[in-house]
């Protein structure tokens, strides 16, 4: 009887964890290349960087960050106003070899990896996410900086005016 009832709780649990499981972001079979140029012609429109967040739905440290990110509604409406985000895959489903070819290699850094691309698809800066975190978990005031100095306005001249 016991065994019975644990095979049903575990049953159970392991059903009900990943039927809400939300945090299942990135996509294996999306068209990366194609999903980045909507992301960057969005941008374009917005006045906005893109940022890519490159991992995978395996990845812990890619789940905490994006958790943290859309629960924090400070880091949630920062990341909102100044980027577009996409979530590129990086699994053994789609590695988007190309796609991670043409940034320079990001993953290199190990993942999660952000990348930042202009308003013209430019790669202008690849942040390791060791840098962001803090403990078990991600640093929010680091998270904010980072978010604050790759975004559009913070590459403009006219807010660097010459003496």
């Amino acid at each position: 009887m016991s065994r019975l009832l644990f095979i049903f709780l575990f049953s159970f649990l392991t059903v009900n964890v990943f039927a809400g499981d939300t945090t299942a972001v990135y996509k294996p079979d999306a068209n990366a290349k194609s999903d980045i140029a909507a992301a960057v012609a969005k941008a374009k429109k917005e006045g906005k960087h893109v940022l890519l967040m490159a991992g995978g739905n395996w990845c812990i440290w890619c789940r905490r960050f994006n958790a943290l990110t859309t629960s924090d509604a400070q880091l949630d409406s920062a990341l909102k106003a100044n980027y577009v985000l996409y979530h590129l895959n990086y699994s053994k489903e789609n590695k988007n070899e190309a796609v991670f070819e043409s940034l320079g290699f990001p993953q290199r850094f190990g993942f999660p990896v952000f990348i930042v691309l202009d308003a013209n698809g430019n790669r202008i800066h690849t942040q390791n996410s060791a840098y962001l975190e803090e403990g078990k978990g991600y640093d929010k005031a680091k998270i904010l900086e980072f978010f604050h100095q790759w975004r559009a306005a913070a590459l403009l001249p006219a807010n660097y005016p010459k003496s």
